[in-house]
């Protein structure tokens, strides 16, 4: 199954459970229930900025655009986050609100309601979980299954409140911790999302050991300005210098750099590789325009005798 059709399949899912939450959360005057909704509201969202992201990804790239649309999806795990933070506010004002004045509520329908939630929210992570390293796609799962643990603690708040019909304030306390869970969400999509954009280097991706890698190859004998960077969580991005041992010919420099990007294109999930090779070392001291050399804090570049 294609990531659209996954993701088209989750939204129409969705969407019809927010209609239900918001219909039923009123008639049972349960703030859990409302939470839950406005939780899986903004997945609606994000479910729509991502399927808008994946179609913008698989256009071709363009002289604009060299490196094609990868980063739509990025930016799109980003907005959701930044959507998630702002309902979390709005569960936890109505939350204490609803702790200051406690109101009766429908146990009955909280329950119903809160079940068939989480049988929707289940069946959506299942349908989204493609076993991908896309961020894009693995931010929808971890959505739904956020959804799915925040509708078995409205699920448990209904059920206590059945048992203890004067314990009203059960519902408030459980529309605010699944505020937290929405918070923990929020945060993880964040952090991995600003890392992407910052270029950062993959946190899977041991420069040191990728370094010993590629003066492994016969033929190099120092790596230097060494640059790792995602384009997007599946697409990585590799630049370096490469100083060849002797003064090979332009065909057996470009054989050395053939090998050098077959050898860590698998093992580091290296997309596209451009590699600068060098017969002495360029010139130390210039200026360099991202304020690094690119080589390991407190460590020499590697060198290797052939």
């Amino acid at each position: 199954m294609t990531r659209t059709r996954r993701l088209t399949i989750t939204l129409v899912l969705n969407l019809a459970l927010v209609a239900a939450q918001v219909v039923f959360g009123v008639v049972a005057r349960s703030t859990a229930l409302l939470s839950d909704a406005g939780h899986n509201l903004t997945d609606v969202a994000a479910l729509l900025l991502s399927l808008v992201a994946v179609r913008m990804a698989l256009r071709p790239r363009s002289a604009v655009r060299s490196y094609g649309n990868h980063r739509a999806t990025i930016l799109a795990a980003l907005a959701t986050a930044g959507m998630i933070t702002a309902v979390t506010v709005a569960i936890v004002v109505l939350g204490i609100e609803r702790l200051a004045r406690p109101q009766p509520v429908e146990a009955g329908v909280v329950i119903v309601v809160a079940a068939v939630a989480l049988a929707v929210n289940t069946v959506a992570a299942i349908v989204l979980r493609d076993r991908s390293a896309d961020l894009n796609m693995r931010s929808g799962v971890l959505h739904m299954a956020g959804d799915a643990l925040s509708s078995a603690v409205v699920l448990g708040s209904g059920a206590v409140m059945a048992a203890f019909p004067s314990a009203t304030w059960v519902d408030p306390v459980a529309a605010l911790a699944v505020a937290v869970l929405i918070v923990v969400q929020a945060g993880a999509i964040f952090k991995s999302s600003v890392g992407v954009l910052l270029e950062s280097t993959p946190p899977d991706v041991d420069l040191g050991a990728l370094m010993e890698e590629m003066v492994g190859v016969d033929g190099v004998s120092e790596v230097h300005d060494l640059h790792v960077w995602s384009l997007s969580s599946e697409v990585r991005v590799l630049s370096a210098h490469l100083v060849l041992t002797g003064h090979p010919t332009l065909e057996q420099a470009q054989a050395v750099g053939d090998v050098v990007k077959q050898a860590i294109a698998q093992p580091f999930s290296i997309s596209h590789s451009t590699l600068e090779l060098e017969c002495e070392r360029c010139v130390e001291g210039e200026d360099d325009p991202c304020l690094m050399d690119g080589e390991l804090p407190g460590r020499d570049p590697v060198h290797v005798h052939h």
